[in-house]
Parts: structure tokens; C-alpha cells; sequence
């Protein structure tokens, strides 16, 4: 499967989360409740996700997990195509509960749980 494959296939598996083209091509992303929490670009390698914080960003960058994305706050980072498939499962989870987490109670209440293992 292709890395865009297997994004796309953890990124469905969560509740609410749609497949969004904003800027008609260039710019793919999945939302939950219109919110973004994983972003492709036409020049962007790899997958943006966004992290609990800034230092959590700098951690996961010094540790050789993900690289700076640009064009995104500093809490977000950007993994490559040669992240372990475990490790791009986590990153997804990761960045979907923070962005399902700032969420209005109301919203949060209509999803579904999210199951840990994809």
C-alpha cells in the first residue's frame, strides 16, 4: 500500500473525520468537525500532524521523528514516507484527539469514541 494509502486508510477509521480538498489540488487534508489534523501538499513530502506543543514538535524533530512543516505553527510537524507504520498510526492519533479535543463539548459528544489500534 502507498503512503497515501495507508493515511487515508488510519485517517477514515476515525469517527467524523472527511477527506477535504480546500485549494482545489494543491492542498489535501482530513478534518474532524472542519478542523484540520493531517495535511498534504503538492511540494510537501510525507504527511503534517500536529502535535500537543511547540516542544513536543522539537522533541519529536530532534529525535528524527518528523521535520519542521512548513507553512504551519510550530506545533506541527511533518513525518516522511519512511516513518514506521506504528509511528504514523500514533502521529495520526495523536494529531486527530488534539484537534478533536478543541472541539466544543457538543461536537466532541457526536463522535464516537476513537479505537486505539487501526
Amino acid at each position: 500500500m502507498s503512503f497515501r494509502g495507508k493515511v487515508d486508510a488510519i485517517c477514515a477509521s476515525y469517527p467524523g473525520a472527511v477527506a477535504s480538498d480546500p485549494a482545489a489540488g494543491d492542498l489535501d487534508s482530513w478534518k474532524v468537525g472542519g478542523k484540520m489534523f493531517a495535511c498534504f501538499g503538492e511540494k510537501l513530502e510525507g504527511v503534517a500532524v500536529k502535535t500537543a506543543s511547540v516542544e513536543a514538535a522539537t522533541m519529536l524533530i530532534d529525535a528524527g521523528i518528523g521535520f519542521k512543516a512548513p507553512y504551519f505553527h510550530k506545533s506541527w510537524i511533518r513525518v516522511g514516507e519512511a516513518i514506521d507504520d506504528g509511528e504514523l498510526a500514533h502521529r495520526l492519533g495523536v494529531s486527530y484527539d488534539e484537534v478533536r479535543s478543541k472541539l466544543t463539548k457538543k461536537a466532541q459528544a457526536e463522535l464516537a469514541p476513537r479505537l486505539e489500534n487501526v
